[in-house]
């Protein structure tokens, strides 16, 4: 990894597509070697693979020094480039409506859902000839918006995806969405947005453990003020998601790495 980081300052590449989490691997790798990602060339990162927050576009952007746009592609359809943001407004990523038509189902009764409503998104290939794809369920949560964008273009926009519905947790009868606990936990100054989800059981009743990491800096505060982290994140899964949750905070660099999509969700159910 390391050596990736010197060769893109080496070759003076301006583009950088990966996993958004792979990007964050990257940017640790070159700063333990002495690399800013911020005098490299790189201007524009498109990242996609994997659900990720505004709270880790902002991440990305302000360590890595470039344009973080977020692409959407499935390997059924087209592979990379089904849909992506704009640089302009980062606010949707524009489908290709003339190649390509979606719709969102609700994703239990397969009933079709109106324009600005969360569900399934299901696509059928317009101009594909050699494998075309007629109601293709993807499994991906998001919604459509047909308002047309600030950027000028008028193509539907895809928001940013929700997760899968065969990602959702069920914890206690709660649904639960990996996104939705990194976004609360990207609230707070001094965690990574490397994290862990550990799913078990406890006396025949579900089990919720994230485990996060923290900052060199605060990892090196005292352990009042971690425990008082601690408490306070689980307060605000308890309040959000209406269930609750061990938090516990890690030391740097403690969680397993990927080069392709991170490995969230740890559900132990299964084994138990």
């Amino acid at each position: 990894t390391r050596r990736q980081a010197h060769l893109m300052r080496d070759f003076g590449a301006t583009v950088l597509c990966a996993t958004p989490s792979y990007a964050l691997h990257l940017w640790e790798a070159a700063h333990e070697s002495g690399v800013d990602f911020r005098e490299l060339p790189l201007r524009t990162g498109i990242f996609g693979a994997e659900p990720w927050s505004e709270a880790m576009r902002r991440d990305i952007e302000e360590k890595m020094g470039m344009d973080a746009m977020n692409i959407y592609g499935l390997s059924e359809i087209m592979g990379p480039g089904v849909a992506m943001e704009c640089v302009e407004a980062k606010h949707g990523m524009h489908l290709w409506e003339d190649h390509i038509l979606p719709e969102i189902i609700d994703p239990v009764t397969g009933e079709q859902l109106p324009p600005g409503q969360v569900g399934e998104l299901v696509l059928t290939t317009l101009t594909k000839e050699g494998i075309p794809m007629l109601r293709y369920r993807t499994r991906d949560l998001t919604s459509l918006d047909y308002t047309p964008c600030r950027c000028g273009r008028t193509h539907v926009r895809i928001s940013r995806l929700q997760g899968r519905s065969d990602d959702m947790l069920i914890i206690r009868g709660v649904n639960v969405f990996p996104q939705q606990i990194e976004g609360l936990l990207m609230e707070s100054d001094g965690l990574t947005p490397n994290y862990q989800i550990i799913v078990g059981t406890s006396n025949n009743l579900d089990t919720l453990e994230v485990r996060v990491e923290v900052s060199d800096t605060l990892f090196a505060d005292e352990i009042r003020k971690l425990q008082m982290l601690e408490n306070r994140l689980q307060k605000s899964i308890k309040e959000f998601l209406g269930v609750s949750a061990k938090v516990r905070l890690m030391e740097p660099r403690s969680i397993q790495r990927s080069e392709g999509k991170a490995q969230r969700i740890v559900d132990q159910r299964e084994k138990s």
